[in-house]
């Protein structure tokens, strides 16, 4: 997560997005005033600051927006967060566990498991369905305060109204890819597919995605 005092932005980083590809992007040309919460270089060299914020919630990369609550005034800020096509991110997702070290009950799951055992299990369906995405940039009040939903796939189209904000462009790197096919559809069978499109409708319906997604779209 990235709070702008001086550019009057939000970056919220939903985890399995892109998000730090952003975060890197966004830090390189961060003013010193910007709170940056995370793992990524500028942001470890400024975690001292993070003591000093009287913060509702914890503070750490993926942090919602309703866990800095207080920190800075956002009233009218760009609020925004990148997205990605949950069937994507879902086969990024397991492979991703399956070469973490660190003890989760979701990293043993993926090790344990076939990709389908893993997505079907409760425990994954559970976690769909109680964190969407716009429950990151919700507010205590319930509100969703996201004004831009950024597509990582479609993030050069998307960001054009954050350039116009931030007044400069960037482009996004690549940061923390998963070893597996590009293509995911051939990881899902019909079943698990469909699974996957109920667990994750709203974030589905809100940004267009499909299975088969349309190159030219």
């Amino acid at each position: 997560m990235i709070l702008s005092p001086g550019r009057r932005y939000a970056f919220v980083h939903i985890p399995k997005t892109g998000g730090t590809a952003m975060a890197l992007a966004l830090e390189a040309r961060a003013m010193k005033d910007d709170i940056l919460i995370g793992d990524t270089p500028k942001a470890q060299r400024r975690r001292a600051r993070l003591a000093t914020l009287q913060a509702p919630g914890r503070l750490w990369k993926h942090s919602r927006l309703r866990d800095v609550e207080g920190v800075c005034d956002m009233t009218g800020w760009r609020i925004f967060t990148l997205v990605r096509n949950p069937w994507d991110r879902m086969v990024s997702y397991y492979h991703w566990l399956r070469v973490q070290g660190f003890a989760h009950p979701a990293v043993t799951l993926a090790k344990d498991t076939t990709f389908s055992a893993f997505i079907n299990h409760p425990q994954t369906v559970a976690s769909l369905t109680a964190h969407p995405y716009a429950a990151y940039v919700t507010d205590t009040d319930g509100q969703i305060r996201a004004t831009d939903f950024i597509r990582l796939e479609r993030a050069s189209t998307d960001l054009t109204p954050v350039f116009a904000h931030l007044g400069f462009r960037f482009v996004l790197p690549q940061a923390n890819a998963s070893q597996r096919n590009r293509d995911w559809r051939p990881y899902y069978t019909d079943a698990d597919a469909a699974l996957i499109a109920r667990a994750c409708a709203a974030d589905i319906a809100r940004s267009r995605y499909t299975f088969d997604p349309d190159p030219a779209a």
